[in-house]
Parts: C-alpha cells; sequence; structure tokens
C-alpha cells in the first residue's frame, strides 16, 4: 500500500526549493552586475590603456624611433591596438626581417624586431655605412674605419653587391676575420672579379661566383705557402702564388741573365 504524503508535509520542502532557485536568480544578476561594473571601471582606469611599450632586438636604430614608426603610443587604449598594423609599418624599413608586435600583461605593448645581419661595410660621403646580408646600405654614424667587417669598394651595382654578401654569410668566421677590403674590378669579360687586401699582407684575387667555396680553403693555402715573402693569390681559376715581387716589379731577363753570370 503506498503511503499517502499530505500536502502540508511537502510545503517546506518546496518552499526550499523555490528559496534556492530564487538564490540562485540573485547571485547570477549579482554576478552579471558586478562582471559590468568592473568592466566599465577597468575600461575608464588607466589599466586599460597603454602604460609601456618594450622594444627588443634594435641594433642598428633606437628603440624609440621603432616606437614611433608602429604608430603606437603611451595611453592609448590596449583594445584600440591593431599588432597587424603596427608589423606593417615597422616591416617597410628595409634592414628589417621580422617584427612581432604583441601585448605584453595588461598595460604593456612589445615589439619584436629581427634585423638583417651585419656583412661589411662601405665607405659614404661622410663615413662608413653597414651593408646587410640582403644587400640593403643601411647609413651609419661610423666616421673610423671598421674592423668588425670588410670593407667594400666599387660595388654601386646592387646585384653586384647582393651576390657579394651572400658569398661572404657562407665563409667561415675565422676567414671573415681575416679580410679587410674586398675592391670591385670588374673586366669586360667578367664584371665579378674582385680583389681582396688581407690582414695578413696577402692580397687575393678571385671571382664571385666562387668566392666562398675557394676562399675558405684560405688558411690552408697561406700554410702551403709557408714564410716566403708576401704577395698576391689567385684563386679565380685554380690556385696560385706569385709574390709581389714577382708580380709588380719582374726583373728584365737581361738583368737576370747577368745576375747569373759570375763575375
Amino acid at each position: 500500500m503506498d503511503k499517502i504524503i499530505d500536502i502540508e508535509d511537502r510545503i517546506p520542502t518546496l518552499r526550499e526549493r523555490r528559496k534556492k532557485r530564487t538564490n540562485r536568480k540573485f547571485t547570477l544578476l549579482l554576478v552579471i552586475f558586478l562582471v559590468t561594473l568592473f568592466g566599465l571601471l577597468y575600461f575608464q582606469s588607466p589599466y586599460s590603456h597603454v602604460q609601456t611599450i618594450v622594444v627588443e632586438g634594435s641594433n642598428l636604430t633606437t628603440s624609440d624611433q621603432y616606437i614611433k614608426q608602429s604608430g603606437l603610443q603611451k595611453g592609448q587604449s590596449m583594445w584600440e591596438i591593431r599588432t597587424s598594423n603596427a608589423e606593417e609599418l615597422v616591416l617597410k624599413n628595409d634592414w628589417i626581417k621580422e617584427v612581432n608586435v604583441k601585448r605584453n600583461g595588461f598595460t604593456s605593448v612589445k615589439i619584436e624586431v629581427t634585423e638583417w645581419e651585419k656583412a661589411a661595410y662601405i665607405q659614404s660621403e661622410i663615413g662608413f655605412d653597414i651593408v646587410l646580408e640582403n644587400g640593403t646600405i643601411f647609413q651609419s654614424d661610423k666616421t673610423i674605419a671598421p674592423v668588425d667587417a670588410p670593407l667594400l669598394s666599387g660595388f654601386d651595382k646592387p646585384k653586384i653587391r647582393i651576390r657579394m654578401v651572400k658569398e661572404l654569410a657562407e665563409l667561415k668566421p675565422q676567414v671573415l676575420s681575416m679580410i679587410s677590403q674586398i675592391e670591385s674590378v670588374p673586366s669586360k669579360a667578367d664584371p665579378y672579379r674582385i680583389r681582396l687586401y688581407m690582414n695578413d699582407g696577402y692580397e687575393v684575387r678571385a671571382v664571385i661566383q666562387s668566392f666562398a667555396e675557394k676562399m675558405n680553403y684560405y688558411p690552408s693555402i697561406i700554410a702551403q705557402i709557408g714564410d716566403t715573402e708576401k704577395g698576391v693569390i689567385d684563386i679565380e681559376v685554380g690556385s696560385f702564388f706569385q709574390t709581389y715581387l714577382d708580380m709588380y716589379n719582374p726583373q728584365p731577363k737581361e738583368e737576370e741573365e747577368d745576375e747569373k753570370t759570375p763575375e
């Protein structure tokens, strides 16, 4: 026989359920109200605006210049920032390889730039400009001859200059550090002929197309030459050496014969 529950016994339970539902609705409305209130207060407070802009990777120019070019400003709303727009503005610089703009916390923005590496220097009217890996010339304020990269001379044609810096990028660091100056000496037959002046006193003649492949053997070539007089190493086609005396001051055959004839 089923037990019959009087309605009076069920009223407290119904009241309790109704009370819980009411409390849940009130709690939900309260949470929505507080979130909305905090949101309004946040957007009206300094904590929703850009307070710091950090630049990482700037070597060729100042952080302030990158910030100015990006269009970002302190006091700007964090949620009005268009990072892609800022990246496009910075990428307009020929010396920039990559750039990444991102929000960093609640009030900070970070600009990460990757600049093209320095490959060489080239002389300008006021000093020495930097030649980058992509062949771009970056105007520098250097007035003293650089020692941390080769000096390029006569590379006025961008196509030749770009090919040259690509070859330099393939050199071993040890070999690259031994080069003082590279001069473009084109001929009608070959516009890619070059002449190198080395820090150890030798002169090297080569062509750009095979430059890195052959020049990486420079230390072993020097070792084979030994302690003879300094001179010219020609690696345009094969590889041979001639002293400066024989190259620039060759003796006439008559004088050579006289020197061989005993008195």
